[in-house]
């Protein structure tokens, strides 16, 4: 099956693999129309209709067993008809141009623009002083060697869930598999 683009003609030749004798040919003169027809239950399916020299015609049914060809068989016709109506547009606008419009600056007419730099301040190389902030990095520091905690309620939250001594409770972290038994999560 070959799509053959030529000009305003898009027409479907069905040829055979390996002599390259011609089978059928299906003209397409508008897009979607009555020569190729999708199947109402599947994308992958469609009917086709040949006709020879003298007008005769018939229709057939082609399927594709990937559903990307099906998909590029269907592209491959409605771009040749985007192609066809595109360059018709723009035979118009060539034989109708709009008017030109004339964007230049008329005599004594200026234009000021004020840039900032991305932090909100002024502009690079104004008078304006510097600021020596140091940007904020969300990292704290770590606290200083030879500082222990006095009681367990100084380190906090966790320790007291790790503690065995501390009270049970029901977390997002525990887990209970029997009644009263808890049973802590590893996280290797």
């Amino acid at each position: 099956m070959r799509i053959v683009s030529k000009s305003e003609k898009c027409i479907i030749r069905l040829e055979d693999k390996i002599s390259g004798q011609l089978f059928g040919e299906c003209p397409i003169e508008e897009w979607p129309s009555v020569a190729v027809e999708t199947v109402l239950d599947s994308c992958r399916y469609f009917v086709i209709r040949l006709m020879d020299p003298s007008g005769r015609h018939a229709f057939i049914g082609i399927g594709f067993t990937d559903r990307g060809d099906s998909f590029d068989f269907n592209v491959a016709i409605a771009d040749h008809f985007k192609w066809l109506k595109q360059s018709k547009e723009l035979e118009k606008e060539d034989e109708n141009p709009s008017p030109a419009v004339n964007l230049a600056l008329k005599e004594g007419q200026t234009i000021t623009i004020k840039l900032k730099n991305n932090a909100g301040g002024e502009r690079r190389g104004s008078d304006s002083k510097p600021k020596t902030s140091t940007p904020f990095t969300g990292i704290l520091p770590p606290p200083p060697p030879g500082v222990k905690a006095s009681s367990k309620t100084e380190l906090g939250p966790l320790y007291s869930w790790w503690d065995s001594d501390a009270p049970k409770h029901s977390g997002p972290f525990s887990d209970r598999t029997k009644a009263g038994t808890k049973t802590r999560k590893s996280f290797r």
